[in-house]
């Protein structure tokens, strides 16, 4: 028989009599082990299967110390293995004292070891407002070039699972599923394989990382299926391909025919997150079976802390998940406005930021002084208005620290009983300083914007007559506090109403800068994340407050989280037309057609100060616009092996860039030999970074090639905005395509005029008959 391991288990051995242990067997933890695949390619060779090398390598790290008597620590210290990933990335996962992980990353064949991590969970009308609907701005759905199926597209969703019951996810109408489906729907706690149908076609749960961290979960109080009882889950799978419901609303608010935005394609739901976290290692078992499974996108509204990308397992199986042709679009996260907070940041993958729609639901607040001031509130009940009632605020409501900000125990019932108490934003959740004024019998809330806060009015299902005003009417409603000791108030509820400007970018979407990676600007688009309606389970809250008791079949969200789904749903549906396009060629196609003015014909402004316009590092290209994002003329193309080179171009080692390549790479034998530089990666928008004081070279030139997708015989001529103090030039000025499928190259240089201290934004922008391909430009300066 053919020998198979010979000088792997020698090693093995070896490492195996070396350790000595200090351990105990609360010392375990979770670590993911990410492995060569050339060696795996090499065992499956010899007829052996990975999981047997992983369980050999596992067992060579026991530690020995426990053997001279205590077999029960002995057993108790044996390491874990809880996932092997063989799709998107070659290794496992298991749960290991620190003896063993040192002993571990020395085995040959194990190229990194990380600890694990976690992830944070971050319609009626929006497909309407992007040109979707019949009788909106271009009907796209009705449009001939969307009749092909897009049931044949398969969106993944890797969040908090899914309630399959929900109306939004009946398969009436829907053709049986292709056969390239390889996943199913597996059983759980209140969860059968009846559960699934012809439109939730896979619902799996992935939970042995949780409960390697946190214990085993708790089925009476949450679901160890892939049932959904937080909501999230729910929410974003319908906003991406939920299917049509007429007649939805919440409590009245928002009513139409909800629908997802590519509403006929499939669902597979993955459960990653529970009741304290989602782990890495759960979200990258998720995005592994999901590739083998069959998606053709992935949509992950989650979010983490920045580490760089060969630390980041997500990011890297997501790598491996774009180079088999999947789609993948993180949310941005929620952490604005504060710059450089924009997470999921990594080239290969699409990060989306949130805006607003034109659609507002107003409370307005109607002061003794004859001042009235506009909200937003979606609080539900007959009561269109309170009475006249005394405004209480900070030391008139309590006289414990925290008053000013409704916080528990905070009120005093004495002074704000029968009163309307004003509450500044943060520290504690908006409804639930509604439910603390509602405990000490107050009658009515005043939400307050903070200055960071800005116009942002994202309304909230209140437990008592509430509405949220910006920063502006919070300044103002503070200065006649002071000015009139007796001023009273009256808050009135005028529903939903339309036609506000829009899109503005929300004051919580993360920002650019990437804290990680300035040569990409990051995120790359704005969608429709502020106050969204999608489905909801029934036994779940309406608020994050558990003593909450209403329950609703829709629901209304804020976040990136909602904005996310929304950009899934338009790959689905450009997936659906353009088989053959690229992860990238499809994020290219979004980027390239989004527009960047509002309804009213300004610039794209910023709700968290709505005296200056957005940037890229808020709104990376612009606001998603699916109608010519199916069409945009020209694509920009990147390969897998591009975005290692562009790795090795922002200098990651050769051991860095291995992790993200999955065997061992070279970095010096990039291609004929040139040097890198991180400007020519072939991405649909252009990050320069420039010497302020002109130290170093003041001159950068890129290079940048195109594909004609649009008609043939057809020229383009390049537009220039130039950011302010550089010049900009491009050779050729013209690009002139005879055939469809036809590449062409040019160079953009970008040269420094005047020392600036602040970045600088343009764009690049080639014009071909009805075609506009436009790239933004931000500056750095250092």
């Amino acid at each position: 028989m053919r020998p198979t391991c010979r000088p792997l288990c020698l090693q093995i051995l070896i490492a195996f009599f070396a350790l000595i242990s200090t351990a105990s067997a609360d010392d375990r933890k979770t670590y993911i082990i990410h492995m060569d695949n050339s060696k795996v390619l090499e065992l499956k060779s010899s007829y052996k299967q990975p999981q047997e090398w992983y369980e050999e390598i596992l067992q060579s790290t026991r530690t020995s110390s426990a053997a001279d008597g205590d077999d029960d620590l002995y057993e108790a210290l044996a390491p874990e293995l809880l996932y092997t990933y063989k799709n998107t990335v070659t290794g496992f996962s298991a749960k290991l004292t620190h003896e063993q992980y040192k002993s571990l990353i020395d085995i040959d064949g194990v190229i990194h070891a990380v600890p694990d991590d976690t992830r944070r969970i971050q319609t009626t009308y929006s497909p309407y407002f992007l040109g979707l609907e019949s009788g909106g701005k271009a009907g796209l759905w009705n449009a001939r070039k969307l009749q092909k199926p897009t049931s044949d597209v398969i969106i993944g969703i890797i969040d908090t699972g899914i309630w399959p019951e929900h109306i939004s996810f009946s398969d009436t109408g829907l053709p049986p599923v292709s056969l390239r489906w390889k996943g199913g729907c597996e059983e759980g706690t209140n969860f059968s394989t009846k559960n699934c149908n012809n439109k939730l076609i896979g619902a799996k749960a992935f939970f042995k990382g949780y409960e390697a961290s946190y214990g085993r979960i708790n089925s009476s109080v949450e679901f160890r299926s892939a049932r959904d009882s937080v909501g999230h889950g729910t929410h974003t799978a319908s906003t991406a391909a939920g299917n049509a419901v007429p007649g939805a609303s919440f409590s009245g608010s928002a009513q139409g025919i909800a629908r997802g935005i590519s509403f006929t394609s499939r669902i597979a739901a993955y459960k990653v997150c529970w009741a304290r976290d989602c782990t890495n290692s759960d979200i990258l078992a998720a995005i592994d079976q999901a590739v083998a499974d069959g998606v053709d996108v992935l949509s992950l509204s989650l979010v983490a802390d920045a580490i760089p990308y060969y630390q980041d397992s997500a990011i890297i199986a997501a790598l491996g998940a774009s180079q088999k042709g999947v789609f993948v679009s993180f949310s941005a996260g929620n952490s604005g406005p504060l710059p450089s907070t924009v997470g999921n940041t990594a080239p290969w993958v699409m990060t989306v930021a949130a805006s607003s729609l034109d659609r507002r639901f107003m409370g307005d607040v109607q002061l003794s002084n004859g001042i009235k001031l506009s909200g937003a509130s979606i609080y539900s009940s007959n009561q269109k208005k309170t009475k006249e009632l005394p405004l209480v605020y900070n030391q008139t409501a309590g006289y414990i620290k925290g008053a000013e900000y409704c916080l528990p125990g905070s009120l005093s019932p004495s002074l704000v009983k029968d009163k309307i108490v004003v509450c500044m934003r943060g520290i504690n959740y908006k409804t639930a300083k509604g439910l603390v004024v509602k405990s000490a019998g107050g009658a009515g809330m005043v939400l307050l914007n903070t200055r960071s806060d800005g116009e942002e009015l994202v309304a909230d299902p209140h437990v008592l007559p509430a509405t949220l005003l910006g920063a502006s009417a919070s300044k103002a409603i503070k200065g006649y506090l002071k000015q009139h000791k007796s001023l009273t108030a009256s808050i009135s509820f005028r529903g939903t109403t339309f036609g506000a400007r829009s899109p503005m970018m929300a004051s919580f979407s993360s920002r650019g800068p990437s804290p990680l990676d300035p040569y990409i600007i990051k995120p790359d688009i704005t969608a429709p994340g502020i106050n969204i309606l999608a489905a909801w389970p029934p036994i779940s809250p309406i608020t994050e407050l558990s003593n909450d008791k209403r329950r609703s079949q829709f629901n209304i969200l804020s976040g990136t989280s909602m904005s996310c789904p929304h950009v899934s749903g338009i790959a689905a549906l450009i997936k659906s037309v353009h088989k053959d396009w690229s992860p990238a060629a499809i994020k290219s196609a979004i980027m390239t057609s989004a527009y960047t003015h509002d309804n009213k014909g300004h610039l794209i402004s910023d709700l968290s100060n709505t005296t200056k316009f957005a940037t890229p590092f808020e709104f990376g290209s612009g606001h998603v616009n699916p109608g010519t994002a199916l069409n945009p003329g020209l694509l920009y193309d990147i390969t897998g092996e591009d975005y290692l080179q562009y790795l090795c171009s922002i200098n990651y080692t050769n051991a860095q860039v291995t992790i993200l390549a999955r065997k061992k790479y070279n970095c010096s034998s990039n291609e004929k030999g040139k040097a890198l530089q991180p400007g020519n990666l072939n991405y649909p928008s252009f990050a320069v970074i420039l010497d302020a004081n002109r130290r170093r070279k003041t001159t950068l030139t890129y290079k940048r090639t195109v594909t004609n997708v649009g008609t043939a015989r057809i020229s383009y001529k390049v537009v220039v905005n130039k950011p302010k103090g550089v010049e900009v030039s491009v050779v050729p000025k013209v690009l002139n395509f005879k055939e469809v499928g036809e590449k062409q190259s040019y160079k953009v240089s970008f040269s420094v005029t005047t020392s600036r201290s602040v970045s600088s934004f343009g764009s690049l922008i080639w014009m071909g008959g009805s075609y506009s391909v436009r790239s933004p430009i931000a500056v750095t300066w250092q």
